[in-house]
């Protein structure tokens, strides 16, 4: 996205200040074409997550369709086990509506647009709290239960270590 930036005479201090523009460049609607592969559509997280696997691999995952959709991606990164990472963006608008934790690594979260507040549940019962804005992240450890929280509108990046993740009602 730097180059995107830079070729359109923006830096990216400005980048950083305009989010509804970072957004933009996020968003199904205006995708680019890659034109070192004869005009391949270049693959959009918000629509095709990706998986960081063994190896230093990296594989483009079909449309997201909705949670059975995380079955699936277990079932075809199978032999990447615990170490496999899966990445992915979302934006929200209401507050999550459950509790996840992911018991074989920890996730890093990253606010790319608007804010989210991570709220952390301790094996104690004891809560935190981390709130973030544009370019901060924070990082869920593994076997925390967490849900969010959210402003207005947020767009969070994800790189889950999703391997026998439990969710529960919030």
């Amino acid at each position: 996205m730097a180059a995107d930036c830079k070729s359109a005479g923006f830096s990216l201090r400005w980048f950083k200040s305009n989010p509804l523009h970072h957004r933009a460049l996020l968003s199904p609607r205006s995708k680019r074409l890659d034109w070192l592969r004869g005009d391949t559509p270049v693959p959009d997280l918000i629509d095709n997550p990706l998986h960081l696997g063994l190896g230093a691999t990296a594989v483009v995952e079909p449309t997201f369709s909705g949670m059975a959709w995380y079955a699936d991606y277990v079932a075809r990164h199978a032999d990447d086990g615990a170490e496999g990472r899966l990445v992915t963006l979302y934006t929200f608008s209401e507050p999550w509506t459950s509790w996840e934790m992911h018991p074989a690594g920890e996730e890093v979260v990253i606010c790319t647009f608007g804010s989210i507040m991570l709220i952390q549940e301790s094996a104690d019962g004891g809560r935190s709290s981390l709130t973030l804005g544009p370019g901060e992240y924070g990082i869920n450890p593994r076997g925390i239960w967490h849900t969010a929280d959210i402003g207005e509108s947020a767009t969070v990046l994800f790189i889950t270590a999703g391997w026998g993740t439990q969710h529960r009602p919030r």
